[in-house]
């Protein structure tokens, strides 16, 4: 499978029209109608609903959408590094994090990291724990922010220096957030938000304890930023760690016994990294040390 089909199905899903795909591709029509269904005809599939007007995706034609989009950006990443020749550190770096508090860390990090190696660019994903190891398992990233609890026999890390407080994120005008700390028993009646990450809700469970079955959970998510757009419509109260996002008419307000989770930076033990990622880390080991020597 080449990866000029990747590219020429990846702009046919994305316009869901041939014309204005191969206009883009600057490629004929009728060529880009024959690459795709040779696409098709090697991976034994159909991969679009052919319309008069537009195509759309089949099931099949998601999954590989998915995938490809993947495999080019992995692509690229490895011509990135194989192709840096200079001396000087340079190169891209892949960091993937869930927006905590921790990122205030690992953000000076890389500021000051750039100062010294200005010629490194960042490629920064979103995600959660879970979803972060998948993509440093993949080679989509070198370095992952994670909330623990998580499973970090395979990577090497640093723990960050913070701990990320737990609470509910609420609007400004609801009966909660008049409080300065939340128990158990002041969130039951009302309609939850969770997180989906199955360690976390463990700890949100047994922080609640034996009222954690009395819980109204209406929505699993697994990123804040859409959850908090969520709680300002008023969908419900979002337990979340604290942030400093400043979300437009919403309050945090913290647990009471305090609810605390500390975060890792990992990255995937006996990798081969690029020297870009290798100086990086190394940078952090030294930084690290510095700091608990002061």
């Amino acid at each position: 499978m080449e990866l000029r089909l990747l590219n020429y199905f990846l702009m046919t899903a994305r316009e869901e029209n041939i014309t204005r795909a191969a206009k883009i591709l600057h490629v004929t029509q009728p060529t880009l109608s024959r690459q795709l269904m040779q696409l098709e005809e090697e991976l034994g599939t159909k991969l679009f609903e052919r319309g008069k007007y537009h195509i759309t995706l089949t099931a099949d034609g998601m999954l590989l959408k998915r995938r490809a989009q993947d495999i080019l950006t992995l692509t690229d990443k490895t011509v990135k590094e194989l192709t840096c020749k200079s001396t000087d550190i340079s190169g891209e770096i892949g960091i993937s994090s869930s927006g905590i508090i921790s990122m205030r860390f690992l953000s000076e990090l890389l500021v000051q990291f750039q100062q010294q190696y200005p010629a490194v660019h960042y490629e920064i994903y979103s995600g959660n724990a879970d979803t972060t190891k998948i993509h440093m398992e993949n080679g989509l990233v070198d370095i992952g922010l994670l909330l623990e609890p998580v499973d970090i026999m395979q990577y090497e890390f640093i723990r960050m220096p913070e701990q990320e407080r737990w609470g509910a994120l609420g609007c400004k005008d609801s009966v909660l957030v008049s409080k300065t700390e939340l128990r158990p028993g002041d969130l039951l009646g009302f309609p939850l938000m969770l997180p989906k990450r199955a360690a976390i809700r463990n700890e949100i469970m047994n922080w609640f304890g034996e009222m954690a079955s009395q819980m109204n959970v209406v929505v699993n998510y697994h990123l804040m930023y859409n959850t908090a757009m969520l709680v300002k419509e008023g969908m419900g109260i979002a337990l979340c760690p604290e942030s400093e996002n400043l979300y437009k008419d919403l309050c945090f307000v913290p647990f009471k016994p305090d609810l605390k989770l500390t975060s890792v930076l990992a990255w995937k033990k006996h990798q081969v990294f690029s020297p870009a990622t290798m100086a990086f880390i190394e940078y952090i080991k030294q930084y690290v040390q510095q700091r608990e020597i002061q």
